[in-house]
């Protein structure tokens, strides 16, 4: 079975839950995060990027430089971390078919629609946690929404 390839979503929910349990002051490292991610870490700076402009982290530069949120980690929603990253990208690997193919056309136009289905509700999903329910482990609510 295919897997998605873009694990921008993962690697940010990932370092922002580090970041959330980096109480003591400290700003964390790019390399801490990549190492802890197990990604380059430029990827991790480019991961962070969206959601620096969004507010919901900092960096400082220097000896003591590093990451740090700018937000509180229960007001932080998956939603909205996969939004900034994901943003109007399809969910589903949707592909461009001939345009003079009269089944294609109909076929793209149908998996298009279904997809902004599935994007509204992967929102709507992720929408019931926050970066501190991830910290503290699977919300119950996840057990919840398994059964829907």
């Amino acid at each position: 079975m295919a897997r998605s390839t873009n694990t921008q979503f993962a690697v940010a929910v990932h370092v922002l839950v580090i970041l959330a349990l980096a109480t003591d002051g400290h700003a964390v490292s790019s390399e801490e995060l990549s190492n802890s991610a197990n990604v380059n870490a430029v990827y991790v700076r480019r991961v962070l990027g969206p959601m620096r402009n969004a507010g919901l982290v900092r960096s400082r530069s220097g000896v003591n430089g590093g990451w740090e949120l700018a937000a509180d980690p229960a007001q932080i929603t998956l939603a909205q971390v996969w939004l900034l990253l994901q943003g109007a990208e399809p969910v589903l690997g949707l592909h461009g078919p001939d345009p003079s193919c009269v089944t294609g056309r109909s076929v793209q136009k149908s998996l298009v629609s279904i997809d902004r289905m599935i994007a509204r509700a992967v929102v709507t999903a992720l929408g019931h946690f926050t970066v501190q329910d991830i910290s503290q482990g699977v919300p119950e609510a996840a057990r919840l929404l398994e059964s829907v």
